[in-house]
């Protein structure tokens, strides 16, 4: 086997750009139809076919119902689905449909796609020299050099990391942007710091719930024994390729005599499946230290993310408190007008009754007693009001 070099830099973009071209020259179908696809081999190398649905179909062993996930018009949540002979990535910006032997794309008109693609021809083709330098016996088992994993696990980390690394760089841009804003809003509570903590709390939802699906995704997984052996492609075209023959011998010898015929074809036809399965079921502990590996990391973004909330929701209520202090505050100068306001009507009536067109010995009084009245009605008036408001303080209603 000849060492695979991996593709020129500018294959990879040169394929991408021209599949970005057909895609948008090419009209909308419904239904089945022909939509274009970057596929990338084994070797790394990189081509664009338009393969139509059903085509799909039959060369990945996929129903049309695997296939709705990937289809960019419609919503589906993050989901990694393993097959008889594919594994369907739908996460984030990648959809795609991994086999034994190829990766196949969409939406591959996209800036992160095509980063995708990048680092999954360099992982690729990388694997493939180390593969080709063990198999020529340049490198020994002392060296270091861990066993290759196969397309499909390389293909799956590429998806895995693509989906990480974006989901890690939205969160630390809307870190850059939601401490700063909450500080400021702490500071000085106004509409325009107020919408801005909104938009950035609608950013955190959105992106903590996206954060949150894979990351039971992968729980899930983590969890399923039986959904990380059906990943094992590559182990299972192998098994697949091998002669069934003395396996076919071992179950008729072993199947019970049944009269109807037809009853005893179906048992040994399951059989036989039951057996083929436990033959191939491969050991899980290597898929499973790649999940949980990616798991940790999406657990930790989600962790941040969680932070991020936490401090929204104490800014909240720092705000609240600080809003429940002004109303108060409010509310005390308005008592105290309130009572200011009735000890002035009660002034005013004095000077109502002095106005009255009677007749009394006060108004043949010395210039003097005009005075006195005077000032003594505006004593009581102000004696009242601190009677009044050191009541309050007293009883605590008021807080100055």
């Amino acid at each position: 086997m000849a060492a695979l070099s991996p593709p020129p830099n500018g294959t990879g973009e040169e394929e991408i750009g021209r599949a970005a071209m057909v895609q948008a020259q090419q009209p909308r179908r419904k239904g089945i139809g022909t939509r274009v696809w970057l596929i990338v081999s084994e070797s790394g190398q990189s081509h664009v076919e338009e393969i139509e649905k059903h085509s799909i179909m039959r060369r990945t062993g996929l129903p049309a119902r695997d296939l709705r996930v990937l289809d960019p018009v419609l919503s589906y949540p993050s989901s990694i689905l393993g097959r008889e002979r594919a594994i369907v990535v739908n996460l984030e910006h990648i959809k795609a449909i991994i086999t034994a032997k190829e990766v196949l794309m969409i939406n591959t008109n996209s800036p992160l796609v095509y980063q995708f693609v990048q680092d999954l021809q360099h992982r690729v083709s990388s694997s493939n020299c180390a593969s080709q330098q063990e198999v020529d016996g340049k490198t020994s088992p002392a060296s270091g050099v861990h066993k290759t994993l196969p397309l499909e696990f390389r293909a799956l980390e590429s998806c895995l990391e693509s989906a990480c690394r974006c989901l890690e760089s939205e969160t630390k841009t809307l870190e850059d942007e939601a401490y700063p804003a909450l500080d400021e809003l702490t500071s000085k509570i106004s509409t325009l710091n107020l919408d801005r903590v909104r938009q950035i709390k609608s950013r955190l939802v959105a992106i903590s719930g996206r954060v949150q699906k894979v990351r039971d995704e992968l729980e899930h997984l983590l969890d399923d024994d039986n959904d990380m052996a059906e990943m094992y492609l590559t182990e299972k075209l192998l098994a697949r390729s091998l002669d069934n023959a003395s396996i076919r011998e071992e179950v008729d010898n072993a199947a019970p005599e049944i009269d109807d015929k037809s009853a005893e074809d179906s048992d040994q036809g399951d059989e036989l499946d039951s057996v083929i399965l436990t033959s191939c079921k491969p050991n899980i502990e290597e898929l499973e230290m790649l999940l949980e590996a990616y798991f940790v990391q999406i657990d930790g973004t989600l962790q941040k993310l969680s932070d991020m909330n936490d401090d929204v929701d104490d800014t909240e209520d720092c705000i609240n408190i600080m809003l429940d202090d002004k109303q108060n505050q409010l509310l005390q100068m308005g008592v105290m007008l309130s009572t200011a306001n009735m000890i002035i009507n009660a002034g005013i009536v004095v000077v109502g009754l002095f106005g009255m067109n009677i007749q009394i010995d006060l108004f043949n009084a010395h210039y003097i007693k005009f005075w006195e009245t005077t000032i003594g009605t505006v004593g009581g008036c102000v004696a009242v009001y601190l009677l009044a408001v050191g009541w309050g303080m007293k009883r605590k209603l008021l807080a100055l």
